[in-house]
């Protein structure tokens, strides 16, 4: 994925963002194996090429399409990844090249408790664990959130991001782009920044210090995905943004997407399902918003 370097404030556009394709769990959980199971993938197939297809029918295009990680169930070195990586690689082969595709590592693409071995696989496989790009003068930050749930086997690549990290938030302070957004896979919080550590969310500790580091940047969201359900929240001027899977889902949500409209002042966000995006197409008044100057 590369754009040219877009440093310029051009006028409002949207992206798409999904995550947790994650193809194998739906047979996993309905089996009630969900760490080992995953053996047969074709519903997560059928409804990533629904995405895709949606996708491509849009009008105008999105600028791109970010996948919050969880790109495949099976954790490095279990049976089914190279089949499972194999296939959601021929599915993404389908989005329109005119749409970059912009992949996040989540904790089963790495591991929970990822290695040097996991990270690399992935950026074999996927491209760079962590990024960043400029699309229509906003500044982009795709982060690997493992190292912060465990980079108890691997701190030097924690180390090496944070000060990367570091390095792009000094260029927002400085008021040097139009917005700053983080994609990542773990939210820092699901509703709010003093609820329970969880599974679903960073520890409160680690999620503090993040938030505070990113919001005292002038960061305006986070979007992440894991939970496979949609939730969120705000910390001081932090929009945390949890969206559901294109996958299996957890609660009560659909298979879905999001739609994200960014204006010159604001960030605004849709959840919509797979069939809802296919059939109708964004709604009107978020197109609205890319008519503003």
């Amino acid at each position: 994925m590369r754009f040219p370097q877009e440093r310029e404030w051009k006028g409002p556009f949207y992206f798409i963002q999904g995550a947790d394709p994650q193809f194998g769990l739906m047979k996993a959980w309905s089996t009630g194996d969900s760490d080992s199971g995953g053996d047969e993938w074709g519903q997560e197939i059928r409804l990533t090429e629904q995405a895709v297809q949606a996708i491509n029918k849009l009008k105008p295009k999105p600028r791109f399409f970010v996948l919050c990680g969880d790109l495949i169930h099976a954790m490095p070195g279990m049976p089914w990844r190279k089949e499972q990586t194999a296939d959601l690689q021929r599915v993404l082969t389908q989005v329109d090249s005119d749409i970059p595709l912009v992949l996040v590592s989540g904790n089963h693409d790495v591991g929970n408790t990822p290695t040097p071995e996991t990270v690399a696989e992935f950026q074999q496989t996927w491209g760079d664990d962590y990024f960043s790009f400029w699309v229509g003068g906003v500044l982009c930050l795709v982060l690997n959130s493992q190292f912060w749930y465990d980079a108890s086997r691997c701190p030097a690549l924690k180390q090496a991001q944070d000060q990367w990290l570091d390095q792009q938030l000094s260029i927002v302070g400085q008021h040097k782009c139009q917005h700053a957004i983080v994609f990542q896979h773990i939210p820092l919080f699901l509703r709010s920044i003093d609820e329970d550590d969880d599974y679903f969310n960073l520890t409160k500790s680690v999620r503090k210090e993040i938030a505070n580091k990113l919001a005292g940047a002038g960061v305006t969201a986070v979007f992440s995905g894991h939970y496979h359900r949609n939730a969120g929240g705000t910390y001081q001027n932090l929009d945390m943004v949890v969206s559901s899977a294109i996958g299996c889902q957890l609660g009560q949500d659909t298979h879905g997407l999001r739609v994200v409209v960014v204006t010159a002042k604001k960030i605004v966000h849709r959840y919509y399902s797979l069939d809802e995006l296919s059939e109708k197409g964004i709604e009107d008044d978020l197109m609205g918003l890319m008519k503003e100057k």
